[in-house]
């Protein structure tokens, strides 16, 4: 049997006792460990489920799947997800892999960013496409994430922005050279997001468009969600480009139309009450 186990958000305890006692029963663990990270290390991990895990790298899973899968037609074999198995990111081939070969597969599943980001007080069916922002180069400066932003807002809709990772990536010419050396992990702040968001409105303005989302719309930034230390704050979108929400993992909110019961949650993590109330309730329903 393939278990896919989601781990929840937090630490090792937020594994589910249905998870837990899989992950207890199989011969070879793997831990996913590229599209997301718990607030602590893989040993800690170890200890509490009594279990070595490997390191399943996006290399891994992409290029060597079959190597995950072998003998879980004899034995278990799981693979823990942070958040949940199909939450933020699909692990669909992996389950395609094993019917192909025959091989039983269960998921477990968990909370993920998905839907913990109901803890700012946001009716999650009020959510509209989820859309990644992706770190900028000097070379490259996507922006197709903001036309999903605006599409939700003209419908009246909120967007959660999953934030780019960067975990085992190759430098451009170590990449070229076959050279295994891989850049420090970086993961991209509410801050930068904030400010790669403006950027955009900048050159929207320049080119003479008219956005939906400016410098004075509300969003939310979140930090650490589902873990003790926590953080959320509600502003502007400027302001999200200077608010301090600590270490990683974070996410953005753009908001679209809000109920007065969402706004009033929001006020609890507002960075200033004042500007808060001037610009939110433009937009409330």
């Amino acid at each position: 049997m393939l278990y896919l186990v989601g781990l929840g958000l937090g630490d090792a305890k937020d594994i589910t006792v249905k998870g837990l006692e899989a992950v207890r029963r199989c011969r070879r663990v793997y831990l996913e460990a590229y599209t997301s990270v718990l607030t602590v290390g893989k040993e800690a991990l170890e200890e509490f489920y009594g279990k070595e895990l490997i390191l399943a790298d996006r290399e891994m899973v992409e290029q060597e799947a079959d190597s995950l899968l072998k003998e879980a037609d004899v034995c278990d074999v799981a693979f823990l997800v942070v958040g949940d198995p199909f939450g933020a990111t699909t692990h669909s081939d992996l389950v395609l892999r094993a019917v192909k070969l025959g091989i039983p597969y269960k998921v477990i599943h968990n909370a993920s960013i998905m839907n913990a980001v109901g803890c700012c007080g946001l009716q999650l069916y009020n959510f509209g496409e989820t859309v990644s922002i992706v770190f900028w180069t000097d070379t490259w400066k996507p922006e197709s994430f903001f036309d999903k932003i605006e599409k939700n807002r003209q419908n009246g809709m909120h967007t959660l922005c999953l934030l780019d990772i960067k975990v085992k990536e190759q430098s451009l010419e170590n990449l070229m050279k076959g050279r295994k050396i891989y850049e420090p992990p970086r993961y991209m702040t509410v801050n930068q997001a904030a400010e790669q968001l403006l950027a955009i409105i900048h050159n929207r303005r320049v080119q003479g468009e008219k956005t939906e989302t400016t410098e004075n719309t509300i969003c939310v930034g979140l930090a650490h969600v589902g873990a003790p230390d926590e953080k959320i704050a509600a502003g502007t979108l400027q302001q999200m480009s200077s608010v301090e929400l600590g270490g990683p993992l974070h996410s953005l909110i753009v908001t679209g139309t809000m109920h007065p019961l969402e706004l009033e949650m929001l006020k609890l993590f507002s960075v200033d009450s004042s500007s808060f109330e001037n610009n939110a309730c433009q937009r409330t329903t």
